[in-house]
């Protein structure tokens, strides 16, 4: 059990931008939002997964719907506390503790603010070890563990509760919902117990992305190169230096689709980059190799700050260094597959560990 204060709140979200691999929500909004809670409630405190009793309910809290939704929609900041205590009241127990349900700017910040205005901890584990689109891509999921029953809150005050007969069902109906509540909502979902939490979800989440946080600050500090010492952290690989030459980008469907192009620069002059996303970056392949794929993460960081640029935030002509980071083994299994890999999203490709495509190249 720790406390987390300001300056962590402030390397946290840096780190939770990066590895939410483009997606998970815009980091400065989930920046103010966490830093004005602590300002007005105090510090959090900060659960190991161990520390939670197996009994205890743990409810995630996260929004859902398109990132670029959120740079004309901002959440008011009461949606989130809406949708919780309406699924506390459902279940008719006494939530123990929040935490957040995927690595993104935003939906790592919301269960800081919420704990922090509710008084209650935050668990250090997560569902995904990076962001992902789709409700159902979770380790919950792949787990057997039930996304419902569910709030949907938005900012007129609408609450819908869902209760599904599967996790991919969730989805729709869900998806379905945040495009009629304006494209963005606030959720409590996949409530479960300590001992679901101890068994399926990723640990030590907000740590890894406090320390890489801190890593690209004391770099820029010191004049290191920052993207340099956030690979050396999160045990990654560069994939690409280049510019955006252009940037095709659409909010379909409830989420925000696209292909981001770049020219290469230094050793990489001569080649062109595409990174497609849907919400997250999910494929990275030049005309003649294929650099990275889903679930392994793909980051845009500025080539100079290497602070990570979303989906929604990628510019035309900005330097960037594109990253390649292997995603958490429980996403390299059989299921893990099936649920997040290319084929799921409409890519014809085989998914490769980042490690080998970038040891031995894979020749389009």
């Amino acid at each position: 059990m720790r406390k987390i204060g300001k300056q962590e709140i402030e390397d946290i979200a840096v780190g939770a931008a990066l590895l939410g691999t483009g997606g998970g929500g815009d980091p400065y909004i989930g920046k103010l939002m966490a830093l004005q809670a602590i300002e007005e409630y105090g510090e959090i405190t900060l659960l190991n997964v161990d520390e939670v009793p197996d009994d205890a309910l743990i409810v995630p809290s996260a929004m859902m719907g398109a990132p670029t939704v959120l740079l004309e929609k901002v959440p008011s900041g009461e949606e989130m506390f809406s949708a919780f205590q309406n699924l506390e009241s459902y279940l008719g127990k006494k939530i123990y503790a929040t935490m957040p349900i995927e690595a993104g700017g935003l939906n790592s910040m919301i269960p800081l603010a919420l704990a922090a205005k509710l008084g209650l901890p935050v668990v250090d584990v997560d569902g995904m070890g990076r962001a992902f689109p789709e409700l159902q891509m979770v380790t919950f999921y792949l787990d057997g563990i039930s996304a419902t029953p569910m709030v949907l809150a938005d900012e007129k005050g609408n609450n819908s509760v869902l209760s599904t007969i599967n996790n991919l069902w969730t989805e729709r109906i869900a998806r379905a919902a945040t495009i009629e509540m304006g494209g963005s909502v606030m959720t409590a979902i996949y409530p479960m117990t300590g001992k679901n939490l101890k068994d399926s979800g990723i640990r030590n989440i907000l740590q890894l992305e406090e320390e890489l946080g801190k890593a690209i600050r004391l770099a820029k500090e010191i004049n290191a190169d920052p993207v340099k010492e956030a690979l050396k952290c999160a045990k990654g690989f560069e994939l690409f230096r280049g510019k955006v030459t252009d940037i095709n980008r659409k909010t379909e469907s409830g989420f925000a689709k696209g292909i981001a192009t770049f020219e290469g620069i230094n050793e990489y002059k001569g080649e062109t980059l595409e990174v497609r996303f849907q919400n997250e970056h999910l494929l990275a392949q030049t005309n003649q190799r294929l650099l990275c794929v889903t679930p392994d993460l793909i980051a845009v960081l500025d080539a100079e700050t290497g602070l990570p640029i979303t989906t929604e935030g990628i510019r035309y002509g900005a330097r960037c260094v594109v990253v390649g980071i292997p995603c958490h083994p429980k996403w390299r299994t059989e299921k893990g597959i099936e649920t997040v890999g290319p084929k799921y999203f409409g890519y014809d490709v085989d998914y490769i560990p980042v490690e080998e495509l970038v040891k031995k190249g894979v020749t389009l």
